[in-house]
């Protein structure tokens, strides 16, 4: 096989991460385009370790293996965390530029007699 059949594959698949990350309001389906870019990544890596066998793209596809789990476990904590606060996970309804709540008076009160 050519090598050009995988590459233009993987360009089409980060294009259409690309265009998830973009475009989607859903945090998980943000998440979802996120994996599919790292995946057209692994796919390139492969394929230039098949072209030349001493780039090691294989180990570098591992690593980017464990980068995605790790992505995976912090991104749906996040989630939930966002879900369980505001009953919705559409980032456009995420305050990002909220104020800080003022923290309480401490009151010096005298000790009554």
């Amino acid at each position: 096989m050519r090598p050009v059949i995988p590459l233009v594959t993987a360009a089409l698949l980060f294009g259409l991460g690309t265009y998830g990350v973009l475009r989607r309001r859903n945090a998980v389906l943000v998440l979802m385009s996120v994996e599919l870019m790292l995946n057209a990544v692994n796919l390139i890596l492969v394929t230039g370790d098949v072209l030349r066998p001493k780039v090691t793209g294989q180990v570098f596809t591992l690593f980017v293996i464990v980068l995605a789990a790790a992505e995976v476990g912090v991104g749906l904590a996040l989630v939930l965390r966002l879900f369980r606060l505001r009953q919705d996970i559409n980032i456009d309804q995420v305050p990002l530029d909220e104020p800080e709540p003022a923290p309480a008076p401490v009151l010096d009160e005298e000790p009554t007699r």
